[in-house]
């Protein structure tokens, strides 16, 4: 049997081809009576619309290509159900690329994107200089999400405010007591802003003398490499702030396999309240970087960038908040 056709509904609703088309399209030129037939005779013979079709005739995919710098991170999870959920409400749906992937294989996703003729594109995380990149940009309507980089023409980025994240996480341990407190820092543009804020604070408390970098990878095992170094310090930290909630899992393991116990002997701080977090066996306090709004605004600013291309750029900063859970204390001895 073959799929019923727009001139199947037609000819069972009683109306012309046309009329169905308006009212698949949501037209409100269409009276009560006539939209309550059209789908009705949809639902009886259980027709979807041939989106091929549609797109040939209305010149538009209703696609929007997502590229993730790695789709292994678990931060991306929820930013990915509130950009979602804004773009199914508005009819478009997700095609997502791992740029991960793309750079083992030496190829660039975002090419295939443009070669789909994809509605728009959102490039989520840290993504390193890429001429697709910069070449679909200037083709389709483009929103930075979760990062602070590229900086294209005409291109909306949104992300959190990581400056203030990283001081509430360090004003946390230095309330708590702290003064020997690390920092486990990550890549690009987010990284320098979580550095130079965790490094800020320290110094307005009198404690630059105290402060310790090392740098991660953003993965578990960068996390558990960097912590080692720190730990093997003649001054060991009392306090670490990871990047990251899955390089502070990595901090967790360095403490543990070295005989200290957290939040006694260390304490650890995380980045992203991830589901990783909340896992009870881990329970980190973590800085919550509000990743579902941001891929609501995110999704929200490329909708107004469809609407309107050449508008000028914008940042949107979400504000963090800081999550306490078992994972930080005072330190030992106070």
């Amino acid at each position: 049997m073959r799929p019923p056709t727009i001139r199947d509904v037609a000819e069972r609703a009683g109306v012309s081809k046309s009329l169905v088309s308006l009212v698949l399209r949501g037209s409100e030129q269409v009276r009560p009576e006539k939209r309550e037939a059209v789908l009705a005779a949809v639902e009886e013979l259980g027709y979807r619309p041939n989106a091929a079709a549609r797109s040939l005739s209305e010149r538009r995919t209703r696609t929007v290509g997502v590229l993730l710098n790695d789709m292994r991170n678990p931060w991306f999870v929820e930013l990915l159900d509130g950009l979602n959920a804004r773009l199914h409400d508005n009819g478009l749906r997700m095609l997502l690329a791992d740029g991960h992937l793309n750079r083992r294989l030496g190829e660039d996703l975002t090419r295939t994107f443009t070669e789909l003729r994809v509605d728009g594109l959102i490039a989520v995380g840290t993504l390193p200089p890429s001429q697709a990149l910069r070449a679909a940009a200037a083709q389709v309507p483009t929103v930075v999400a979760g990062a602070r980089e590229p900086t294209l023409p005409h291109v909306d980025v949104v992300a959190g405010d990581d400056q203030l994240g990283a001081r509430l996480a360090t004003e946390h341990l230095i309330a708590l007591g702290h003064r020997r407190i690390a920092h486990i820092a990550g890549d690009g543009v987010v990284g320098a802003l979580r550095r130079r804020s965790f490094e800020t604070v320290m110094r307005e408390h009198g404690l630059s003398d105290l402060a310790a970098v090392e740098r991660g990878d953003l993965t578990e095992e960068g996390g558990y490499r960097a912590t080692v170094r720190l730990l093997s310090a003649p001054e060991r930290p009392t306090a670490v702030l990871a990047f990251n909630d899955m390089s502070c899992v990595g901090a967790l393991s360095a403490a543990e396999e070295l005989g200290l116990r957290v939040p006694r002997d260390l304490s650890l701080v995380g980045y992203d309240n991830t589901y990783v977090s909340r896992l009870r066996h881990l329970w980190l306090t973590t800085v919550d970087n509000a990743s579902h709004d941001v891929g609501r605004r995110a999704a929200q600013c490329l909708l107004d960038r469809i609407a309107d291309p050449t508008r000028p750029a914008q940042v949107v900063l979400t504000t963090p908040t800081l999550e306490i859970r078992g994972t930080t204390s005072p330190p030992a001895g106070r």
